[in-house]
């Protein structure tokens, strides 16, 4: 069975209505939750970015079913990978279990806040694989030191663990990435309908893992509205990671991005109101191998009508066509 999921967009959305909108999502019958983790819009026109953890531990307490997951978080730069695990466990136990770490490689876009420039994607890679090594250590409970290539810790201890800790996704994009997850990660992340990409993942260890994609979708009784707001927001979406996780401000998406006309956005993000448009933007990624796919309704303030629309029409309609 594939289940499917809900995103929390922080960059679209205040973090109370982020926290209301996750509660109709579980009403509405959504299987899970995957929450952005950006210091910056991708887009000015997306208008928003609220710390993600303090709105997960809000939803967290708001919430009784649903699981939550970041999707994902850099524990490299922005955030020490101590200071990740520490905020893990806790989400772990603030949901009583209905935690996932989502981690990745990060984007300029949020990381560069801190200063220290950007690395290549190499070093990045090979912090992540750090990091991970770090915080699974910390899950592991007991007092941890590390000096490593790219981190030290010092005699760190988390004092309130969860008896079983957060399962941790890694994100992937290409081979070496996927190597990364098929060694450390519990379940694989992604945000193409690439077989591929879970090939690799299995390859190097995933074989039997869940495997979670991501894909935008942009509701409204209106199509023109849904496809001029889908461009207005979202048209960064097919530039691709290598050049997604390059680009430092919002300014310098809608720079890339001057030439993306709606026709484009249209033809790569089911919009308006038929379902059987969402559902045919869907079925490439079961087909591929996803267990689990989560939806990015695109537009804030249309998340009231969108979740009203899924619990009536999409959600039957997705789990109809994918058994």
């Amino acid at each position: 069975m594939v289940h499917i999921g809900y995103t929390m967009m922080t960059e679209q959305a205040g973090p109370r209505d982020l926290v209301d909108h996750l509660v109709r999502a579980e009403e509405a019958g959504f299987d899970f939750s995957v929450t952005s983790d950006h210091y910056f819009p991708w887009l000015r026109s997306q208008g928003h970015s609220p710390y993600a953890w303090s709105v997960l531990g809000a939803a967290a307490q708001a919430t009784s079913r649903i699981p939550l997951m970041t999707y994902v978080t850099c524990p490299t730069m922005r955030y020490h990978p101590a200071i990740v695990a520490q905020k893990a466990a806790t989400m772990q136990l603030l949901s009583e279990g209905r935690f996932r770490l989502g981690l990745g490689a990060g984007e300029n876009l949020n990381e560069h806040v801190v200063g220290g420039g950007w690395p290549p994607v190499d070093v990045r890679h090979e912090m992540l694989e750090e990091a991970v090594e770090i915080i699974r250590a910390l899950f592991g409970g007991g007092h941890v030191t590390h000096h490593g290539r790219h981190f030290d810790v010092d005699s760190a201890r988390l004092w309130d663990l969860p008896d079983q800790p957060p399962q941790i996704g890694i994100a992937v994009s290409g081979e070496q990435s996927c190597k990364l997850a098929g060694h450390h990660a519990d379940l694989v992340i992604a945000t193409e309908p690439k077989a591929g990409l879970l090939e690799a993942f299995d390859r190097h260890g995933g074989s039997g893992k869940p495997r979670v994609g991501q894909l935008p979708v942009c509701y409204d009784p209106d199509r023109d509205a849904a496809v001029e707001r889908a461009h207005s927001q979202f048209r960064w979406f097919g530039s691709g990671w290598k050049v997604n996780a390059e680009l430092p401000h919002p300014h310098s998406f809608e720079a890339a991005t001057q030439f993306v006309t709606p026709d484009d956005v249209a033809a790569s993000i089911p919009c308006g109101d038929d379902p059987d448009d969402f559902v045919k933007a869907v079925l490439p990624y079961a087909e591929a191998g996803y267990t689990e796919i989560a939806l990015v309704q695109i537009g804030g303030d249309s998340q009231p009508a969108y979740l009203d629309w899924s619990a009536k029409t999409l959600l039957p309609a997705l789990r109809d066509a994918l058994g």
